[in-house]
């Protein structure tokens, strides 16, 4: 079930909440995400994943486009705002459909935005986000993005935004700005959907393989942004102009998911609007 609520600003700006569906046995996906299919080798969950992921870049998975739309959107013409990718004409594969790019970008009001879409499951100040154990490992928010503890200024502000199959997978540049770092981290490929995880939806965050860009914005600031892969994820693949020292404008493309995702994210503002489990869309102000 999902609600809005109306928030008075210049911008008219709605609040959609997304409640978490209610999982019955949600304790016995956990198990089995952490424990059975998370005690598996790397290699074997990412080479299920391909194959997986492979079933998609058919050809005759593009008739699966409109029967989806028609489950998951309400807008009779949700497709008509999106063009195939790399300059294609039509979706040849169902893959086509969940890399579809904007016509057009968001306009935007702000000087900072939310890089993508999705639910935002988890947010709170770096101080207070819980620690997690891995395989043994006790780890906190700063090895999710892969930096020196003392280098997150701990008012900080931590986000975990979950993108849903059925939404838009491109991340965009929240600022603009200069890359300061970017880097990958090797890991599993648990489940992602953050209601299996009722004590810590970020769970997957911590222990997931993942890209960590750093940007730095025009005050200084750096927003540390983590793109983290699940089950399912064929490639997580960033745009060949993403390189260390490179400059953004905000709603520049960072990063592409082909099936899957989370993007996490560390930032020097708490968002104007958005709370836990309310949905946030890219180009909107953050």
């Amino acid at each position: 079930m999902s609600k809005q609520i109306q928030i008075s600003s210049q911008f008219d700006y709605k609040i959609e909440f997304s409640d978490p569906p209610k999982i019955k046995y949600a304790s016995l996906y956990e198990f089995f995400s952490l424990k059975i299919w998370g005690s598996l080798p790397s290699q074997f969950q990412r080479l299920i994943s391909k194959i997986y992921a492979k079933v998609f870049n058919l050809r005759i998975s593009k008739h699966l486009i409109k029967p989806y739309c028609k489950i998951h959107y309400k807008e009779v013409n949700y497709l008509d705002q999106f063009t195939p990718p790399s300059g294609k004409t039509e979706y040849h594969t169902f893959q086509d459909f969940f890399v579809r790019q904007f016509k057009e970008l968001p306009k935007v009001h702000t000087s900072h935005v939310w890089p993508c879409e999705g639910v935002l499951c988890d947010i709170d100040h770096v101080s207070k986000i819980q620690k997690t154990n891995v395989k043994g490992d006790i780890r906190s928010v700063h090895q999710i993005f892969g930096i020196d503890e003392r280098l997150i200024c701990k008012d900080y502000v931590f986000t975990n935004v979950f993108l849903h199959n059925k939404n838009y997978h491109r991340i965009h540049a929240p600022i603009d700005g200069t890359i300061t770092r970017v880097q990958y981290i090797k890991g599993d490929l648990v489940i992602l959907r953050p209601w299996f995880y009722k004590n810590n939806p970020s769970i997957p965050a911590f222990r997931n393989e993942r890209i960590n860009i750093d940007i730095k914005d025009n005050r200084d600031r750096t927003w540390h942004l983590s793109i983290v892969g699940g089950p399912a994820v064929g490639t997580i693949e960033l745009p060949k102009k993403i390189i260390l020292g490179a400059k953004v404008s905000i709603l520049d493309e960072i990063a592409l998911f082909y099936l899957g995702s989370t993007c996490c994210m560390i930032s020097p503002e708490m968002p104007k609007q958005n709370i836990k489990n309310s949905l946030v869309y890219m180009g909107a102000e953050y």
